[in-house]
C-alpha cells in the first residue's frame, strides 16, 4: 500500500490529497482504543471507501450509517463526515481521496454540466453506503479492487485507467442519485450551522469556549443547541472540544518543540494534571511517553 496516514484531520481539513496535476491519494485508516474518532471534518474531495476489518459508525453530513467489513462508501465533495469506534472497537479502511477536477469537472461538456458539477454542489445526492445486498456492490466492488490493482502497479498510463474507472463509478450511481429537495434544503442548513460553530471551535479551541457562545452562531438555544450538535455530531459538545484539544495536544507532542506545560497550555487545557488525565484516558499513556514514541 502506497499511502498509511493517520486521519485526525482539521474541521474544513487544509491537507493536500495527491498533486496539482494528480489530484488524487490513497489512504489507509485504522480505528482503535487508541485511535477511537475521526472527528467531524470535510474538504473539497470526494472519498471512495473500502472497509477491510472490523466495524464502527460513519457520521455523514446528518445521517449515521453503521459499517461492517466488505462494506463500501461514497462520500461526496464538502459532505460533514466522522468516524468513531466504540470502547474496544476496531475499524480499518482503504479510502481513495480525489477531487472531481481530475474526472473533468470544469470541462465545458454535457458530463461536467449535467453530472460532475451537481454532484461536487451536491444538487445530485449518490447514495452513502453499499453493503452486500445492494444492486450496486458487486460492479462498485470490482471498481474498488481494479484501483487498488492500477494504483499498486503505476505502470505507464495508470492516470487513465484510474480516471476511467472513477468515471464508471460516477455513471454507475447516478440512476441511485436523489435531486436536492425541500428536505434536503433544511438538512443543508442545518450542515451549514455545523460547519459554522466547528470552524470557530476550530479557530478558538484554546479559548475558554461556553455552550452560550456556540449556541448564539447557530441561533438556538443552549438546550436545542446541546440535542442537535450531538444528534449529528455523535458527542457532545464539551466532549468534542476536548477531543480536538486532545488531538491537537497529540501533533505538538510528536513535533516535539514544546514542553509538556506549553503543549497543554497551547492546546487549551489550563489544568495541567486534567490535561495528563484525559490525554492518559484518550492514548493508553502520559504524555510524556507518547512523545518517546514518537521519537525516532
Amino acid at each position: 500500500m502506497s499511502d498509511i496516514v493517520r486521519r485526525t484531520p482539521e474541521q474544513k481539513e487544509n491537507a493536500k490529497h495527491g498533486e496539482q496535476m494528480f489530484p488524487l491519494k490513497k489512504y489507509i485508516t485504522t480505528l482503535d482504543d487508541f485511535h477511537p474518532t475521526v472527528i467531524a471534518h470535510w474538504h473539497d474531495e470526494a472519498e471512495f471507501t473500502l472497509v477491510t476489518e472490523g466495524s464502527g459508525t460513519y457520521q455523514v453530513q446528518l445521517s449515521s450509517y453503521e459499517v461492517k467489513a466488505g462494506d463500501l462508501l461514497f462520500i461526496p465533495p464538502a459532505a460533514l463526515h466522522s468516524i468513531t469506534v466504540p470502547s474496544g472497537g476496531y475499524l480499518r479502511t482503504e479510502t481513495y481521496v480525489f477531487h472531481m477536477h481530475f474526472l473533468g469537472m470544469h470541462a465545458a461538456d454535457v458530463c461536467a454540466v449535467r453530472y460532475l458539477t451537481p454532484i461536487s454542489s451536491q444538487k445530485l445526492l449518490p447514495p452513502v453506503l453499499f453493503c452486500s445486498n445492494h444492486p450496486l456492490y458487486s460492479d462498485i466492488r470490482g471498481i474498488f479492487l481494479e484501483l487498488n490493482r492500477v494504483y499498486g502497479a503505476k505502470e505507464n498510463g495508470y492516470e487513465l485507467l484510474l480516471k476511467a474507472d472513477f468515471l464508471r463509478l460516477i455513471a454507475l450511481l447516478l440512476p441511485y442519485c436523489t435531486e436536492d429537495s425541500t428536505q434536503t434544503g433544511l438538512h443543508s442548513e442545518h450542515t451549514a450551522k455545523l460547519k459554522a460553530v466547528l470552524e470557530y471551535i476550530d479557530c478558538h479551541y484554546t479559548e475558554d469556549l461556553s455552550i452560550a457562545q456556540l449556541a448564539s452562531r447557530c441561533y438556538f438555544s443552549e438546550y436545542h443547541f446541546m440535542r442537535f450538535f450531538k444528534k449529528h455530531i455523535g458527542m457532545s459538545c464539551l466532549d468534542y472540544i476536548k477531543a480536538l484539544r486532545l488531538e491537537k495536544a497529540a501533533e505538538l507532542l510528536e513535533q516535539g518543540e514544546l514542553s509538556i506545560l506549553d503543549v497543554s497550555l497551547s492546546a487549551g487545557f489550563c489544568n495541567l494534571s486534567y490535561f495528563y488525565r484525559e490525554f492518559k484516558k484518550k492514548y493508553g499513556m502520559t504524555p510524556k511517553k507518547f512523545r518517546a514514541q514518537c521519537r525516532p
